[in-house]
């Protein structure tokens, strides 16, 4: 059942920032991973920033800078689902881009950067966070917690 949205609530969706270039006549715009074409973004946004798009004004409200120190979900690849503010990237001339999270546990892991999607400033996310707030626990750490179940 879809629900109607009014204009008190605030429809919002986060996109990760694909292409930032010019149009027709000199009009800059910017690509989301999800296909959405905005017009006139800012000029601080570039490519792998996250924007929050309000869906009731079709307009970037906000964005999120992809640098050390912001909070970050891997979308893809074997730490798909995990949560983790980025440490750092490096680049690896002729290979991928590797980026460096730590999640809520303290553990690092590395991804490579397209996998990456910022969700939030320093250790506040836009979205709501997933369960276990995105540690992934050893086989070990599992098995414990479903035998207390």
């Amino acid at each position: 059942m879809l629900k109607r949205i009014t204009k008190e609530e605030s429809a919002y969706k986060l996109g990760k920032v694909k292409r930032v270039e010019f149009g027709k006549k000199g009009i800059p715009y910017a690509v989301t991973h999800d296909g959405r074409t905005i017009r006139y973004p800012d000029p601080n946004i570039k490519v792998d920033d996250t924007v929050l798009y309000d869906l009731n004004e079709g307009k970037i409200t906000d964005s999120i800078k992809f640098e050390a120190g912001n909070l970050a979900m891997v979308t893809g690849g074997h730490n798909a689902g995990r949560v983790g503010v980025v440490v750092h990237k490096e680049k690896h001339n002729g290979g991928y881009t590797m980026v460096s999270l730590r999640d809520a546990a303290g553990t690092e892991f590395s991804t490579r950067m397209q996998n990456v999607f910022m969700i939030g400033r320093e250790n506040k996310p836009m979205v709501s966070m997933p369960k276990g707030k995105g540690v992934r626990l050893t086989i070990v750490q599992e098995q414990a917690r479903s035998h207390k179940l």
